[in-house]
């Protein structure tokens, strides 16, 4: 099942106070990204974050979700109506996330 445009929509207002958040569509789902690195991405209308060290102490009650067959499990996170929860979120999970690989 594809993600819709709306809840991607509400997810991007609900970041709306961080800089350089972005996203790209994949295959009926969106790749979200904060600062240039993935931070997670929206699939089947849930938002699931990368599990890094920072995002499983942030996250109080951590809920694993796998986002298609035979991808890793990534954090589900439920509480999507908080602006300030989800803004601090992306903050605090940044220097955890991968940088990304130079393209040759």
């Amino acid at each position: 099942m594809a993600s819709s445009k709306e809840f991607l929509e509400y997810i991007l207002e609900q970041l709306s106070e961080l800089e350089e958040i972005a996203y790209r569509a994949m295959m009926g789902e969106y790749i979200i990204y904060y600062k240039g690195r993935i931070a997670g991405g929206i699939y089947d209308d849930r938002l699931l974050i990368k599990p890094v060290k920072s995002a499983i102490d942030y996250v109080s009650d951590i809920r694993y979700e796998v986002p298609y067959e035979g991808a890793k499990e990534m954090i589900l996170i439920e509480e999507v109506d908080n602006k300030e929860y989800l803004t601090e979120l992306f903050k605090a999970i940044y220097d955890d996330l991968p940088t990304p690989k130079k393209k040759k």
